[in-house]
């Protein structure tokens, strides 16, 4: 297996259409902070279960971020998503159980409100839940104020700036979609962090 990036950030959060939003802010922010973003949508490969992938990602991320907002049931099933509380339980099993390693492993966790995850998930009450109140800006905020902490020999802007940044970043993206000839609409996890990536090089702060 190679060598996980550099102060790698797993991202635990919803797979969907009403997330999107967040979750491309969240990868912008990581990379933003000089941090790696990772996935499970990063890569795809049929010949290896999904399971062992998250455990993959999880053993090798110094980072997690885990958004446990999506509790609503499935239209379809009438039943809720228990993904990412599964996936943050596997993060937080490695911070306690996992030996050796060269870097302590760290977690955030966000919801939508601060306490709102006592009504259904009470066993993680005493870590500190931030709330980022399904806003943007706020998540951007959060996120950036974690990695702040979390990277203390570093100066990193604000919230308000690299959300300032995204913006402009997000008004820009259709036109170098046009050059790449794809679609803004339709863009796959690994393109968007290329476009990421280039943004932030080609915009230094």
């Amino acid at each position: 297996m190679p060598p996980a990036p550099p102060r790698s950030v797993f991202i635990n959060c919803p797979f969907d259409n009403s997330y999107d939003l967040i979750f491309q802010a969240l990868i912008f922010t990581v990379f933003h902070c000089g941090c790696v973003a990772r996935s499970a949508l990063e890569e795809s490969n049929a010949g290896e279960p999904r399971f062992e992938k998250i455990v993959r990602l999880i053993r090798g991320a110094q980072f997690g971020i885990h958004d446990i907002s999506r509790t609503e049931l499935d239209e379809k099933t009438g039943l809720p998503r228990f993904n990412m509380p599964l996936e943050l339980g596997l993060f937080l099993g490695a911070m306690r159980f996992e030996r050796g390693r060269r870097h302590k492993k760290l977690c955030l966790i966000i919801d939508t409100e601060p306490y709102r995850y006592q009504a259904f998930i009470s066993d993680i009450g005493g870590q500190d839940i931030r709330s980022h109140s399904d806003s943007v800006p706020e998540s951007i905020r959060v996120v950036r104020d974690w990695l702040a902490t979390c990277l203390k020999e570093e100066r990193l802007p604000g919230g308000e700036e690299i959300f300032r940044r995204y913006e402009l970043f997000r008004a820009e993206l259709p036109a170098l979609c046009g050059t790449a000839k794809l679609n803004v609409a339709r863009l796959i996890y690994s393109d968007y962090v290329n476009f990421v990536v280039e943004w932030l090089r080609n915009n230094p702060t």
